[in-house]
């Protein structure tokens, strides 16, 4: 990995995987008997932690790029995988259970939840047959643990960083820790800041001075992998999103990255993206189109209507590839046709795989936006995709948004669209 000079990360001091243990309070163990929870035939408990059965998807995802991983590492190799807030633990199995992780390093800073991780972990060996460790708890700060690690050089193959609200502080040293080609596991959970409610907040924690738009979700989950590419870039190596989920409850953001070594392109898709309020209209600009920002119904003149986010990530949310193996590795295991709280993971797959059509600008249209601009009623969601496909637009549905569109057709010509579909239907009544 790239050399980052050690008083930049923290000062060596030695690891102990055995860190001191607190006192066992029976009133923990008490209370872990009575949340018996179960993902995917794995079972755990949650105690009184921070636990939330919606991210259960977020969870499935990961398990899958995690076992698709293992399955390219050369042989004997092994998946490394550093759980740096594992709250009960639950991630930690299913990477061990599930994902078939060779070890598994389970941090969380609360030490009072040590009995409750190992009471979860203690299912699987803690020594493999061939006598190396295959799983180990500490409870440190994960700055700390992603520090110290680096500068002993024991990388990992997956590092997963499931933080609250829009906390990037561990972001640098996170990259600094995975092995070339490894995978990196970010969330935000901050929708305040991809709303462009808070600017300020969002240009400190990513870099991007974000401003309010109606495909606003998606723009949160473009501002997390925009602040990893910038932390990347800084470090001589660069990423690339293999998928990127949203999910309404909290909300969450999860992206799961690929970090590879390289420079960051002087064509990358690290950009400027603007949203005209007074006639829908979005469109991506480069660095060197800074100065040329406007909208067509403005003439080229600058308008108070025309809105500007970035820089953010402007490419594709997912690899097509990655997610097609998904899919099919998901359908191996019997996840695909099963609905996790109320999301059909086959479905949300399929969704994510035509998001990923490189054709595809950034953002989304809502249904609502059409017949709001139109002054109409919106034909059904399945009758204007087709139409549009017909006419030769590339178009897909929105997993963040259930009534929206992502597509290359302008918002004024879909508007149309919708308008004929609403006159042929009046006259065929």
């Amino acid at each position: 990995m790239a050399a980052i000079p050690a008083c930049s990360l923290c000062s060596p001091l030695p690891l102990s995987p055995r860190p001191r243990r607190a006192p066992i309070v029976p009133r923990r163990l008490t209370a872990l008997a009575n949340t018996l929870e179960a993902e995917r035939g794995v079972e755990f408990e949650t105690g009184d932690s921070f636990f939330r059965r919606e991210s259960a998807v977020g969870r499935d995802l990961g398990v899958l790029s995690a076992a698709l991983h293992r399955r390219s590492l050369p042989p004997g190799g092994g998946l490394r995988v550093l759980d740096a807030m594992c709250g009960c633990g639950v991630r930690s199995l299913r990477y061990l259970a599930q994902a078939g992780a060779a070890f598994v390093w389970a941090n969380d800073a609360s030490e009072g939840c040590r009995p409750l991780i190992l009471s979860n972990l203690s299912g699987h060996p803690r020594v493999s047959p061939q006598g190396d460790r295959t799983w180990v708890v500490t409870h440190l700060d994960a700055n700390r643990v992603l520090a110290e690690n680096y500068l002993r050089k024991e990388f990992f193959d997956l590092v997963d960083v499931d933080c609250f609200g829009s906390d990037s502080s561990f972001m640098r040293l996170a990259i600094a820790s995975i092995r070339k080609g490894g995978l990196l596991y970010v969330t935000s959970t901050d929708g305040y800041s991809s709303g462009g409610h808070r600017p300020h907040c969002s240009l400190a924690s990513y870099g991007a001075y974000v401003r309010p738009m109606p495909f606003s979700n998606e723009v949160g989950l473009r501002m997390l992998i925009g602040g990893a590419l910038r932390e990347a870039a800084a470090l001589g190596y660069h990423i690339s999103p293999l998928f990127s989920f949203y999910s309404y409850h909290g909300p969450v953001f999860r992206v799961m990255l690929q970090v590879d070594r390289g420079q960051l392109h002087e064509k990358s898709q690290y950009g400027f993206i603007s949203y005209c309020h007074c006639c829908g209209n979005s469109q991506t600009f480069s660095w060197e189109e800074l100065g040329q920002i406007s909208c067509a119904c403005r003439k080229g003149e600058i308008s108070k209507s025309v809105v500007v986010s970035g820089p953010l990530w402007t490419g594709p949310l997912h690899d097509v590839t990655h997610v097609t193996d998904m899919l099919q590795l998901a359908t191996e295991w019997g996840w695909a046709c099963t609905n996790r709280n109320e999301v059909d993971l086959e479905k949300l797959l399929n969704q994510m795989i035509e998001e990923g059509d490189p054709r595809l600008p950034p953002g989304y249209i809502k249904l609502d936006e059409i017949a709001s601009r139109g002054k109409m009623n919106s034909p059904p969601l399945s009758t204007l995709i087709n139409t549009l496909q017909e006419e030769g637009f590339v178009v897909s549905r929105s997993h963040i948004a259930p009534n929206a569109i992502k597509t290359n057709c302008p918002i004024a010509e879909c508007i149309q669209f919708a308008r004929r579909l609403r006159c042929s239907t009046s006259n065929r009544r």
